[in-house]
């Protein structure tokens, strides 16, 4: 980025991990400058950087989020009403575009070791070390970003329990997906092993690599867990050797599947049919469905004889009108695959609970499934 400030031109390296770009315009601000200028120049396009207090920036992040909820001012007949769920999705996608490109225009220098030359600022440090790397020169960031980074190694350094583990933690990484929905973790937990204790299991797509540990645990002999991700493969090796099981699951880099066939491969896609909009979202939007296909079309390639493969899926999609049920059945069916039993959950966080979220209804009716599928006879 360039900018000019005090009659003088700068530039630092933008960093944005949503791969948002550059701001083209840029207003320097500090604790005089009011919520509502600040949020208009946002709106419009021009980026705030920050060079008052650290707390005072939070502060104002605070009130521009509380202008961002109210929404674009439009006239009563201007307002579009969803003729279905599926726009519902889509409008709120766009929505939270909108907010996410608006707050995301509040800047924070970071200088080259990764600290906030700001007043009261916070050590970020390891933080900003583990979620980008060792640090290369001075940079810009959006504070909203900065604070999901801090957070994020809040969670790495706290850890999430894992009932299905007896209560150990998992410790997610910057942009891989916590298991904090353990619904889906409790199935793969209780389903049924295929063979008593198969001497093999394959993970795809292992993120934080809570699945894998759990086959582990359960007797599995061996574990190949696979992710694209670098980011993952080192979150999922990192809480393996916490929890002793570096030696029962391999961690491997593989577009899906690794070489060969086993008696049990289980993987956990991605639930909604959509484009994401940051590292973190690739573990929920899955864009026309491609790992979902993936997964179903080379799975009977990679069973063993007798063997299952383990699908967990919501079916959020379907109540959000995304996918049918007949598609999903579909996609099983043109693998070359059939049904053998499936296992259902209801979810249990705060959202489908809640009567103010603009999806509540879908919400309220999904149900997570461990689909027990085999080969064709």
């Amino acid at each position: 980025m360039c900018w000019e400030e005090g009659g003088q031109a700068r530039q630092a390296r933008w960093r944005s991990e949503s791969g948002a770009p550059p701001p083209r315009r840029v207003a320097v601000a500090d604790d005089r400058m009011p919520a509502e200028v600040a949020y208009r120049l946002a709106c419009e396009g021009t980026s705030l950087l920050w060079r008052g207090d650290f707390h005072g920036a939070r502060q104002l992040l605070g009130a521009m989020t509380r202008r961002a909820a109210r929404g674009p001012r439009r006239s009563r007949g201007a307002r579009r009403v969803a003729a279905g769920p599926a726009e519902a999705f889509h409008l709120h996608r766009q929505e939270q575009g909108r907010r996410a490109r608006v707050l995301g225009m509040l800047l924070v220098p970071l200088d080259a070791d990764w600290s906030v030359p700001l007043r009261r600022a916070p050590d970020v440090r390891r933080a900003c070390t583990e979620a980008y790397g060792p640090a290369d020169g001075p940079s810009l960031v959006s504070l909203r970003e900065l604070l999901g980074v801090v957070g994020a190694h809040e969670w790495r350094a706290k850890g999430v329990p894992v009932p299905a583990l007896g209560g150990d933690r998992v410790h997610p990484y910057y942009g891989v997906f916590s298991p904090v929905r353990g619904e889906y973790v409790d199935l793969v937990a209780r389903a049924p092993l295929p063979g008593g204790r198969p001497a093999l299991a394959y993970d795809i797509g292992t993120g934080t690599g809570v699945l894998a540990a759990v086959l582990a645990r359960r007797g599995v002999g061996r574990v190949v867990a696979t992710d694209q991700d670098p980011r993952a493969l080192a979150c999922a090796r990192d809480n393996l050797a916490r929890l002793g099981l570096a030696d029962a699951v391999e961690v491997v880099r593989a577009d899906l599947f690794p070489a060969g066939r086993a008696p049990l491969v289980v993987c956990n896609p991605p639930w909604l049919p959509a484009r994401p909009s940051s590292p973190v979202e690739r573990a929920v939007y899955d864009p026309g469905s491609g790992m979902l296909r993936g997964f179903l079309g080379g799975l009977a390639a990679h069973l063993a004889p007798g063997g299952e493969g383990w699908l967990i899926l919501s079916d959020l999609a379907e109540h959000l009108g995304l996918r049918t049920r007949a598609e999903l059945l579909g996609l099983v069916d043109g693998a070359g695959l059939r049904v053998v039993d499936r296992l259902d959950t209801r979810p249990v966080h705060p959202r489908a609970a809640d009567p103010s979220d603009p999806l509540h209804a879908a919400r309220a009716a999904e149900v997570t499934s461990l689909w027990r599928l085999a080969v064709h006879d």
